[in-house]
């Protein structure tokens, strides 16, 4: 190969190594929308002490997936550490958040037999987990409603402007702040 050839050989393997840094460091072309680089954050949790409750916990989870990206509530692999413990007891549910992503929900039988369901108490109390205050508004709708819908209401999906909320949260996870204990 001529030294020319050469020149231009490299040259080239220069422009692509640069084209694919740019394009893996999120660098788009001018007008183009940029790619999403962040992966969800995922939230481990631990429902083995969550007895006759563990399928509405695992259903609790499963619904706020498949409505934000920003998050992934996953049960706790071997060998890591859960971010939350599911307890299940005789009082009132709730939930006691240390920080975004973290804490303890406590399935209280109580409202159970009231004739809540399971798997809205799970997802609800997911909901503190993510960042969510609850907000009495009484709407079926509204999974953040909390005791306030009926026992009638089954909706364990949140609404569009909760899982909003709670991708807004995770897209800020360092800065965001939440009360320690809510229920």
């Amino acid at each position: 190969m001529s030294r020319r050839r050469r020149r231009w050989f490299a040259l080239g393997i220069a422009a692509a190594a640069a084209v694919v840094s740019a394009q893996l460091a999120g660098a788009g072309q001018a007008g183009a929308a940029p790619a999403s680089t962040a992966a969800a954050r995922i939230v481990y949790y631990d429902a083995s002490r969550a007895a006759e409750f563990v399928a509405a916990v695992n259903q609790g989870a499963a619904n706020w997936n498949a409505s934000v990206s920003n998050v992934r509530l996953e049960p706790v692999p071997a060998g890591r550490r859960a971010n939350v413990t599911v307890v299940a007891d005789n009082g009132w549910p709730r939930a006691q958040v240390t920080s975004l992503g973290n804490g303890r929900v406590y399935m209280g039988r109580q409202a159970v037999q009231q004739g809540h369901s399971p798997a809205r108490i799970a997802a609800h109390e997911f909901g503190h987990i993510l960042g969510l205050p609850d907000r009495r508004t009484g709407r079926c709708t509204d999974l953040m409603s909390g005791s306030s819908a009926p026992p009638s209401c089954r909706n364990a999906f949140p609404s569009a402007a909760e899982a909003a909320e709670v991708d807004r949260l995770f897209a800020g996870a360092a800065t965001a702040r939440v009360p320690a204990n809510v229920f």
